[in-house]
Formats: structure tokens, C-alpha cells, sequence
């Protein structure tokens, strides 16, 4: 149970920062792809299902945000991908300031795969 839910989250997590990746990439040469339907909803139901399979896994391994610092690092780092990436693909005013918080959004969100991948807080 514990390789599925795992894999399944790893999965999810590299849809959510590959499909980010390539809203971003639009925001920047041709932003009117961003208000196509399924751009718009597509991100939902994978952040859904990526947020659904963490939360197993946490269950399942019984470790916990602010029980074990990693996982807190972790939660934390992902508040601030997700408020970077609101500002990146809308609410940033110019293109400056969406370029910038879609760079610290990555930047965000390579810090949560470095702390999954060494269940530290600090590298």
C-alpha cells in the first residue's frame, strides 16, 4: 500500500510542477493559452489528487507537519509555491513580476523534492 500511495504522489507531484511549468512557459510567449478550459481546470484536479495521496501517505507512515520537521519544511515551502504561483500565472501586475515569481515558484517547489527526497528541513 505504501509504494502505491508513494508512487502515485511522486507522480502527481511531477504532473503538477511539469503542467506549472508549462502554464508559466505561456504566461510568458502567449498568455492567452492560459484562459483555454482545460488549462484552467486541469491543475485542479491534479493538485486534488496530489493533495488526496499526501495526505495518505502521512496517515499511512503516521509522520506528521509539526511533528516531524520535514514534513513541516515541506508544507511550508508548498504555501509559498502555491501564493508565488498564484502571483506568476495572475495576479502579478507585469511580466517582471511574474517572471520573478514564477522563478521562486520553481525555486519553491525544487526545495520540496529536495526535502522529500532527504527527509530534511535543511540542505
Amino acid at each position: 500500500m505504501y509504494m502505491a500511495l508513494k508512487h502515485t504522489h511522486i507522480t502527481f507531484a511531477a504532473l503538477s510542477i511539469l503542467f506549472f511549468t508549462l502554464r508559466g512557459y505561456w504566461m510568458l510567449s502567449t498568455p492567452e493559452k492560459l484562459q483555454q478550459r482545460w488549462v484552467r481546470i486541469t491543475p485542479h484536479i491534479i493538485d486534488t489528487l496530489l493533495l488526496i495521496s499526501a495526505i495518505a501517505l502521512t496517515i499511512t507512515i503516521s509522520q506528521y507537519p509539526f511533528t516531524h520537521s520535514w514534513l513541516t519544511a515541506k508544507l511550508i515551502a508548498l504555501i509559498a509555491y502555491i501564493v508565488l504561483g498564484t502571483i506568476a500565472l495572475k495576479r502579478g501586475k507585469t511580466k517582471g513580476i511574474r517572471t520573478l515569481a514564477f522563478v521562486l515558484a520553481l525555486t519553491c517547489a525544487a526545495y520540496i523534492v529536495w526535502v522529500a527526497l532527504h527527509h530534511a528541513a535543511f540542505p
